[in-house]
């Protein structure tokens, strides 16, 4: 026994994408909080993208959590292709490639913390679970998988007997016509990368999601099931984001906030998709003219998509209508910036969200009590957007997932905000979603999520 052990020391792994880091790095700060040491793990420049925009709270003011950012080899880093009918970034699959090389590194570092602890822990996106295989070496490690996706998502794309219950589920709500396929959702690479990496998976002791009961709670039985059939467990510790924000009046955001400060409470439809999302000339053009003549006020985050470095190269100019932003200066605002999602969906001005329907933005959303106009683009998106229109029904899609090669013209953009922003179903979708939002604020905040998943979860890796 080493003096002063740790009873476990945590190693957190995240896919070095926005949204995987994202919600890596939050669930750190709620395993830490529990006096757990957490080691989080990436490559160099990620490790720095992720603390850069990290909202809520101040990672250097926890002392338990450490960062580990770790030398890559070089990769291929092309630009985001703006123009492509399929969606999938997959100008990001070298980065995800080159993650891989991690393994060695990390496998040095978990050989150094197993001594210090009785438990060590690893946790892993499920698309780095090649990099993390070594920890059967060590007698006191364990591993768990992280899905970064809804459960929903998840129990879809994994497996096949959980995808049947879920239809038939599905349809006893009276839901006939719908496509919960993944066609067009991946590329032929990235899917042989997923496949890769879901072999390793089957090391690890259980899954970890960042969902809740009050989201997911049927889809999260039928997986529990499954879990118990294969002697796996399964938490659901969600949401990560922080639900209680301080407000910070400074850098890129500040305009905008004030901005916001200026509209009338439940006004504003906020406006982005992602990190991972480009658009045309002929969309971004479709988009400004349907926000414009919607007559609503909105906040439009307009920038190309993360690059494999995103300090790597200047930052693209994405290029609007001419005249259009002099012409709706007192209707909308245009953020040119990486946008700090969780800071504009708290604001009461806000109350609409036209979304890609990453999990990220769906549960910090959901999180918020805003609606979603849902415009999926690629991966679990489609799916995620089915969640939000048609079993929460706090949402509607703005484009169909059959026409996604299709441009979406601005009468659709106009329709959409219209139908959120001004109708009496819209108004519906609001109720729904703010009722959504105070049952999961009374999950989290209460005395729900911490007396069960979360105490859950800590009692079994402190055991």
């Amino acid at each position: 026994m080493v003096a002063n052990q740790n009873s476990v020391v945590v190693v957190m792994i995240p896919l070095p994408l926005q949204g995987h880091l994202n919600q890596l790095l939050h669930l750190s700060r709620i395993i830490s909080a529990h006096n757990v040491p957490v080691h989080f793990v990436c490559t160099t420049a990620h490790g720095r993208q992720v603390r850069l925009r990290l909202q809520g709270w101040n990672p250097n003011a926890v002392s338990t959590i450490f960062f580990h950012d770790l030398p890559i080899p070089p990769f291929a880093c092309p630009p985001p292709n703006p123009n492509s009918t399929n969606k999938f970034p997959s100008h990001l699959q070298p980065l995800c490639e080159a993650a891989t090389h991690l393994r060695d590194p990390v496998t040095s570092l978990l050989r150094k913390l197993s001594p210090t602890t009785k438990r060590l822990v690893i946790i892993h996106d499920s698309l780095m679970s090649t990099v993390v295989q070594d920890f059967i070496s060590l007698p006191n490690a364990e591993s768990y998988t992280f899905h970064s996706v809804s459960a929903f998502s998840t129990a879809l794309y994994t497996s096949k007997k959980v995808g049947e219950q879920i239809r038939e589920l599905i349809e006893s709500k009276g839901v006939t016509e719908y496509d919960l396929s993944f066609d067009g959702c991946f590329t032929s690479d990235f899917k042989e990368f997923m496949s890769v990496q879901h072999e390793y998976a089957k090391l690890s002791s259980g899954r970890i999601y960042n969902t809740c009961r009050v989201i997911e709670r049927p889809i999260l039985e039928l997986l529990e099931t499954d879990a118990r059939s294969r002697n796996k467990l399964l938490w659901a510790l969600g949401p990560f984001n922080p639900l209680e924000l301080k407000r910070k009046d400074d850098g890129p955001i500040q305009r905008c906030l004030n901005w916001l400060d200026k509209q009338a409470s439940n006004s504003v439809i906020f406006v982005s998709f992602g990190t991972t999302t480009s658009f045309s000339l002929e969309q971004i053009t479709e988009i400004a003219i349907g926000l414009e003549k919607s007559d609503q006020k909105f906040v439009w985050v307009v920038r190309e998509a993360d690059k494999g470095d995103v300090f790597n190269g200047n930052i693209i100019h994405v290029e609007l209508p001419k005249g259009f932003e002099e012409r709706v200066k007192d209707q909308g605002f245009v953020l040119r910036e990486w946008a700090p999602q969780l800071d504009i969906l708290v604001h009461p001005a806000v109350c609409g969200f036209m979304s890609h329907c990453g999990w990220n933005s769906c549960v910090e959303s959901m999180s918020m009590g805003v609606p979603i106009a849902a415009w999926p683009m690629h991966s679990d998106q489609p799916n995620n957007a089915f969640l939000v229109t048609n079993i929460l029904k706090i949402g509607i899609l703005v484009k169909d997932w059959c026409r996604r090669e299709e441009v979406v013209m601005s009468a659709a953009v106009e329709n959409a905000v219209r139908t959120l922003m001004g109708t009496n179903e819209g108004e519906e979708m609001r109720e729904r979603a703010v009722s959504l939002g105070q049952e999961i604020r009374k999950y989290v905040l209460g005395n729900g999520v911490t007396q069960t998943e979360v105490g859950s979860f800590i009692a079994h890796i402190t055991r």
